[in-house]
C-alpha cells in the first residue's frame, strides 16, 4: 500500500529528528534519512527542498512555544515571573528534547539558523523573567545558570523518567534562584 503525501512527510520529519539528535545535524545526510524512512533521496526532496528545510521545519515548533512563553512573561508581575519562567523553560525543554539535543550538539549551525533569528532577544528576556526582573549580578549569574543547567541536562539525556526529571529540574532551579534572591 503506498503511502500518502503527509504521512510520508511526517516520517522523513521523524527520521530526520532521530538521526539528527544521534548523529548531528552535519552528521546526517539526506541519504540517512531516505534510507531509514524508505525512500529514494528524489522522493524525500520532492517534499524538502534539502536538509536545512527539514531542520526548519522541526524547529520551528520549539521556537513557537518559546514565542508563547515570552508573551505570557511579558504579561507577568514581578512577583510570579521568576517562578513562572522556571516552569515554562523547563516544561519546554522537555517536550522538546530531541530538538534541543540537535541545538545542543550543532550550537554553531543552529543558532545562526534563520528560524532561530529571535531565540537570542527571547533568550535574554528569559534570563530576565529568571532573575526576577531583577539586575543584580547575583540575580543574573544565577538566572544564566539555571538557563544553561536545564539546557545541558535535557540535551544529555540522562536516564531518568520525565516526571522525576521534570521535579528535579524544577526544584534545583527554583533553589538556585532562592539563594540568589536572599538578602546578603
Amino acid at each position: 500500500m503506498a503511502r500518502s503525501a503527509s504521512a510520508l512527510r511526517g516520517q522523513i520529519l521523524d527520521a530526520a529528528l532521530n538521526l539528527f539528535a544521534i548523529h548531528g545535524y552535519r552528521g546526517t545526510s539526506l541519504h540517512d534519512i531516505a534510507t531509514v524512512v524508505g525512500c529514494s533521496k528524489a522522493s524525500l526532496l520532492y517534499h524538502f527542498a534539502g536538509k536545512d528545510a527539514i531542520l526548519t521545519e522541526l524547529l520551528s515548533p520549539a521556537r513557537e512555544a518559546l514565542v508563547e512563553l515570552d508573551a505570557e512573561l511579558a504579561g507577568l508581575g514581578d512577583d510570579r515571573v521568576a517562578e513562572t519562567a522556571v516552569t515554562g523553560y523547563v516544561d519546554l525543554v522537555l517536550r522538546f528534547r530531541r530538538e534541543v539535543k540537535i541545538l545542543f550538539q550543532n550550537v554553531t549551525e543552529t543558532l545562526c539558523h534563520p528560524v532561530l533569528a529571535d531565540v537570542p532577544e527571547m533568550a535574554d528576556r528569559l534570563v530576565a523573567a529568571l532573575a526576577g526582573r531583577s539586575t543584580d549580578p547575583k540575580h543574573l549569574v544565577t538566572a544564566h545558570m539555571v538557563l544553561g543547567a536545564v539546557f545541558v541536562t535535557c540535551a544529555g539525556d540522562p536516564d531518568v523518567p520525565a516526571d522525576a526529571l521534570r521535579e528535579e529540574l524544577i526544584h534545583g532551579a527554583l533553589r538556585t534562584l532562592d539563594r540568589a534572591h536572599r538578602p546578603s
